[in-house]
């Protein structure tokens, strides 16, 4: 390429024929050369073809930027080989060439057009078409391409079919079409960029936005080529780009046509070149037909033709303009005189008044100027449409609606218009289509069946887009109406001398609208040869039945019935069967007609029928169904109701899935049963997929109504309700409301008179219906359903109750089951509302449904009645709290006890307060533990308010702080108190160890010593033997029994606090060993070695009296002794005791036993035994039980929480 934009290539060209010699004559049947559109064929010049579409793409929806694929299937008969079809595409008419953006491809029997990136230049109709021969077929489809997701939220669409309507060697005019989303706000203009071509770099060509769709790009460099794009803006932000356009040179017109000029071909001949002299150049005359061509605020064009007197040499341009306001003339191109008759002027100021003329020049001068054009006021010259008018949608299929409008009057440079639609209510609008159409109709597709609509349009020019038109009538999205289908199964109901009454069944299909009537053609059947058909009826009969008079007697005719909508008379039905026109004189009715069913179930389905044209002599009384499966014999019939039926339907239970069955009625009167109607079905007893039933709700106003849905419905599929299977229409008790797929029926106040059975019919289907049974229980349910949804409670799950918190606060709360962000509590004490303040503190946890109110303390003016009221939306409920008497008092006074715990528990305090333990050694440990202390804490203890010992270095271990008490005796006995104190208060305890007390202890330290005693020892001293044991030490308080008689020969005592001793005299000794050890067989002393047997006793272990808190487990084992092994047995209250689960007794080795008694309760207290027996003798012990509740722990049962009443 140089620079002018040249392309220069190299190449051989032989021309062996002129164009104008072509002779058709020349081409024949099967010559390769021959061109498709001759139809010429191996059969012949008119060969017929049968062109067929399979699998054809319909109206299809992208969006910018994605891939689409347009493809059908192309079958041709007949089929000849190598004699292949002419396949083109169209876009509103105009061939599509395979481009980057759109790819056409024929794989031999299938037809496919491919767009690898759609943009909205590619939306339109699209066709296909097949040409063979001289023959073609072809199908079209509309392709909607909406716009691509915003960069910017809220910013516009991005304009369309950028082109390059003008271009000079110094300016390149562009143009565009404006989107139709402007995305929400006016847009304000747009901006032009421009990219050289081989080059990547994209630049902004105007610094304001033009709101023109036309600009002039400046600033190019000649012979460059370059691509342009454009972006719409507005307030949010500036849109995407548009798709680029194709590339344009800047080159001077003259220039381009030079370059555009197809040199001719070289004949041959001879070129002769001679020398002359020069001639004398003449001046060039006036251009002539000076025009301003174009004129906006930004520029003006202007054209003209060249002079007729030029002389033999090319000529230039001047252009000069003269402004209104001076008069005086200025050239515009000085330096650079244009060569081409247009020119383009910028840097005009907007509003003022000019007049231009133009100047030729050669080598010779510059001749006279032109005649000067009009004034001229700079500014936009197109105006901006008028609004489109009389918008009218009508149906067209159930997913489109076709719009036609009046056109915009005055229009000029219309590119078309843009069609929005909102779905009714809505408020949200939606383009139709995305690349202006022309003409006053479209169609819009895409739309939501059974969906209400309104329309609007508004029409585009460069200048801007109109206004929008008038909203349009609303219109429901449904299929247009057609003619119904045939009626069916005619019968002759009964038949009179000279007439008959014909009965047949609805058409399947309605067409979309109600069906207005029926018409009835008849005929005779003479020896079997039909004769012409004759309207039965000039008016259209509405029912389903008619009596057709003025026929011959014994005459046999056959008839034919056709269905009339407001689209008009459907196809008539098939030619009945003959019937003969006789009179029937029979008693019994005629037979029922007009048999169909519906709401079929794989085990039932509902029957109904309309009673006979002849009831015989007597009226009607009932019916009778029989049923039988679809193949089975005439034989098989069985009937399915034993009482006669006084009801016109009959709901069959009990059929067998996916079993066929056919069905017949037949009427009874007085005189008895008469023949049976026509067959039913035959019918497949299923569920079919997708099957909804009828289903009940009540709202928030306690209003209750039956809905029911439909996935299946045709195009023009409408409900019908019915009660007990008769139509309904009571709008003073019931209401009907359909929307596309869903049908509501309401009951304004249900009662008693709506008892019975609602079933719903989808027209135009196969039998799709739903039933629902409302009866007196029924009734009942639903009317106490809608009292709670129209006065609706906040369910409770905790009522209102009260608790001490660990400082003595108080707490009121509840808990709902839930509780949505609105809820609401009104909290009232004594039927006054309180409020959150420095006495009460309020609070509700949502998300848990927990309410909650705070006191810090309870006061005499606080004793009385708390009520929480709730509020969430439109449900309500309360709880009470009752606070008086000896309840509140208790509760004020667990409150005091707990704050006054809580204040002592800040400073230095007891965790568990003084007690004391016989220790292992029958010492007395005094114990009590601490907490919250550091080292300035002074711990005190004190007997008889006497200071005793003072523990200032606190190294006890785990808070434990104790006193030993070595030999515990009657000296010991008084008052014992531990003080803590430091800075932040003090805390004390007592233990009262006097009286009762102090017996308790004692008896422990004597059983601790007791216990400790060792085995009797035997001693030989000067004054006899000496039997003893050695204890810890004595206490006068122990009790030492022996078991022989004190005499002057026996004596007993204690040697020093140790040693206790009973010694006999030697004399006696022998005599009296000898006694002891016969006695020692019965009854064996511990430690006496020479036992010749052991009696059973009860070693040690068991307590006289056990003191339990009430919850915990007790644990006794005792150690027994025999030989042979004891048997043992356990006593309550003199009574025998086996073990269970709740006391559990065992007896292991021979010599433990056990007594564990899990979660002790009062009702364990008494007085137990233990029974050990063997051959030489028994022993019982006994001890006491006594279980006990905590001080603390009685004191909360009496301030146990109180329930408060349940919340309504």
């Amino acid at each position: 390429m140089n620079a002018k934009g040249e392309l220069s290539a190299y190449a051989s060209v032989v021309v062996k024929r002129y164009k104008g010699e072509f002779d058709e004559t020349r081409f024949h049947a099967g010559a390769s050369t021959l061109p498709l559109s001759f139809a010429v064929t191996p059969y012949g010049y008119a060969s017929k073809f049968d062109i067929h579409f399979d699998d054809k793409f319909d109206v299809s929806f992208g969006r910018e930027g994605e891939t689409l694929s347009l493809g059908c299937r192309v079958v041709i008969t007949p089929e000849i080989k190598h004699f292949q079809p002419e396949i083109q595409w169209y876009r509103n008419g105009v061939p599509v060439s395979s481009s980057k953006w759109v790819q056409a491809h024929w794989s031999g029997d299938r037809a496919t057009l491919t767009f690898s990136h759609l943009n909205k230049e590619d939306e339109g109709l699209y066709t296909i078409r097949v040409r063979m021969g001289e023959y073609y077929e072809q199908y079209s489809a509309y392709v909607f391409v909406r716009d691509g997701d915003a960069e910017i939220e809220g910013a516009p669409a991005s304009p369309l079919d950028v082109v390059c309507v003008d271009a000079n060697k110094d300016y390149i005019i562009v143009s565009w079409k404006q989107p139709a989303v402007d995305g929400g706000s006016p847009i304000l203009g747009y901006f032009i960029d421009k990219c050289e071509v081989g080059t990547d770099s994209w630049s902004q060509c105007n610094d304001t936005p033009v709101k023109f769709a036309r600009f002039p790009v400046t600033g190019l460099l000649e012979g460059r080529s370059y691509i342009f794009r454009v972006r719409a803006v507005n307030k949010t932000g500036i849109g995407l780009p548009s798709r680029v356009s194709e590339p344009a040179a800047a080159l001077d017109p003259a220039e381009k046509a030079r370059l555009r000029s197809h040199p001719s071909a070289p004949w041959t001949g001879q070129i002769i070149v001679t020398e002359e002299e020069p001639r004398e150049g003449i001046v060039p005359g006036p251009p002539t037909d000076l025009s301003v061509t174009e004129a906006t605020q930004s520029y003006v064009v202007l054209s003209w033709k060249p002079p007729g007197q030029r002389g033999h040499e090319g000529i230039l341009y001047f252009v000069e303009k003269c402004d209104m306001e001076t008069e005086n003339w200025q050239r515009v191109n000085t330096e650079l005189p244009v060569k081409s008759p247009r020119f383009a002027l910028f840097d005009l100021t907007e509003g003022k008044s000019y007049r231009f003329r133009v100047r030729c020049s050669n080598s010779a001068g510059v001749g006279e100027p032109s005649e000067a054009t009009e004034v001229t006021v700079v500014g936009d010259k197109l105006d901006i449409p008028k609004a489109p008018g009389n918008i009218i949608p009508s149906r067209n299929t159930d997913t489109s609606v076709v719009v036609s409008w009046e056109e915009s009057k005055d229009a000029k440079e219309l590119v078309g218009y843009y069609i929005e639609s909102s779905v009714v209510g809505s408020g949200k609008w939606e383009p139709c289509n995305n690349n202006p159409v022309k003409g006053p109709r479209f169609t819009c597709h895409g739309l939501a069946t059974g969906q209400s609509y309104i329309f609007r349009v508004r029409a585009v020019n460069a200048a801007g887009l109109s206004e929008y038109s008038q909203d349009s009538e609303a219109i429901e999205v449904k299929a247009a109406i057609a003619a119904p289908s045939p009626p069916y199964d005619i019968t002759c109901l009964e038949s009179f001398r000279d007439s008959m009454v014909l009965g047949w069944k609805q058409p399947d299909k309605s067409g979309g609208a109600e069906i207005t009537g029926y018409y009835v053609n008849y005929r005779e059947v003479i020896d079997g040869v039909p004769g012409k058909w004759r309207e039965a009826n000039i008016k259209a009969v509405s029912e389903e039945a008619y009596k057709i008079s003025n026929l011959k007697e014994n005459t046999v005719y056959q008839f034919q019935v056709a269905a009339m909508n407001i689209a008009g008379l459907g196809v008539p039905s098939a030619v009945s069967e003959c019937f003969k026109c006789e009179e029937w004189t029979i008693a019994v009715p005629g037979p029922p007609h007009n048999l169909k069913y519906s709401e079929v179930r794989k085990t039932s389905l509902v029957l109904q029928w309309k009673p006979p044209i002849h009831s015989g002599r007597t009226p009607v009384i009932g019916y009778f169904v029989d049923v039988k499966e679809a193949n089975a014999k005439d034989d098989q019939w069985r009937g399915l109701n034993e009482a006669v039926l006084k009801n016109k339907y009959l709901k069959v239970q009990g059929l067998q899935e996916g079993v066929s069955y056919v069905f017949r009625v037949r009427a009874m009167n007085q005189a008895g049963v008469g023949k049976p109607s026509d067959l039913a079905g035959p019918v497949v007893a299923e569920t079919r997929p997708g099957t909804k039933e009828l289903v009940v709700s009540v709202n928030d106003d306690g209003i209750i109504s039956l809905n029911f849905e439909c996935d299946q419905m045709a195009p023009n599929s409408e409900f019908t309700w019915s009660k007990d299977y008769v139509a309904t229409e009571d709008s003073s008790r019931l209401e009907v409301e359909s929307k596309g797929n869903k049908t509501k029926l309401t009951f304004k106040d249900l009662g008693m008179e709506d008892l019975g059975i609602y079933s719903c019919d989808v027209t135009d289907t196969d039998g799709i219906a739903a039933s629902y049974l409302i009866d007196e229980e029924e009734l009942k349910r639903l009317l106490v359903l809608s009292q709670e949804h129209k006065f609706p409670t906040v369910a409770v799950k905790s009522d209102l109750a009260v608790e001490i918190l660990e400082k003595g606060q108080v707490r009121f709360w509840m808990q709902a089951e839930k509780l949505s962000g609105n809820a609401k509590v009104n909290y009232v004490f004594n039927e006054k509302e309180i409020f959150e303040g420095p006495k009460y503190k309020m609070h509700i946890d949502r998300n848990t449904g927990i309410i909650e109110m705070f006191m810090d303390k309870l006061l005499d003016e606080d004793e009385g009645t708390y009520t929480f009221q709730l509020q969430d939306g439109r449900a309500t409920g309360h709880s009470t709290l009752v606070l008086i008497g000896d309840v509140y008092k208790n509760l004020q006074k667990e409150a005091e006890f707990q704050r006054q715990e809580w204040i002592r528990k800040q400073g230095p305090h007891f965790a568990e307060y003084l007690s004391w333990e016989v220790t292992g050694e029958c010492n007395v440990l005094l114990k009590c533990k601490v907490a919250n202390i550091k080292k300035e804490t002074h711990i005190l203890w004190y007997k008889d308010e006497r200071e005793i010992s003072v523990d200032e270095k606190h190294d006890f271990k785990d808070g434990i702080c104790t006193l030993l008490i070595t030999e515990f005796s009657k000296k010991d006995a008084g008052i014992y108190e531990v003080i803590l104190k430091d800075d932040r208060g003090k805390d004390k305890s007592r233990l009262k160890l006097v009286d009762e007390a102090f017996q308790e202890l004692m008896s422990e330290v004597c059983k601790k010593i007791a216990l400790s005693a060792s085995d009797l020892k035997i001693q030989s001293t000067a004054e006899g033997i000496r039997l003893y044991s050695l204890v810890t030490y004595y206490l006068d308080d122990l009790k030492v029994n022996w078991s022989h008689k004190y005499t002057d020969r026996v004596k007993s005592g204690v040697t020093g606090e140790q040693q206790i001793w009973l010694q006999i005299n030697y004399e006696e000794a022998f005599a009296e060993f000898q006694r002891l050890k016969q006695a020692a067989i019965a009854e064996k002393s511990p430690g006496f070695e020479v036992a010749a047997g052991d009696r059973a006793r009860v070693v040690g272990g068991l307590p006289d009296v056990v003191t339990i808190q009430e919850g915990k487990t007790l644990n006794l084992t005792c150690t027994v002794w025999g030989d042979p092994t004891p048997e043992i047995s356990w006593l309550k209250n003199e009574k025998s005791l086996d073990s269970d689960d709740h006391c559990n007794l065992r007896f292991e080795a021979g010599k433990t036993a056990f007594f564990t008694v899990t979660g002790v309760t009062t009702a364990d207290s008494g007085k137990y035994g233990l029974v050990v027996k063997n051959k030489y003798g028994s022993e019982t012990i006994d001890f006491t039980i006594s279980v006990f509740i905590p001080e603390e722990e009685a004191r909360m049962a009496a301030a146990k929480p109180q329930k408060g009443n349940k919340a309504k």
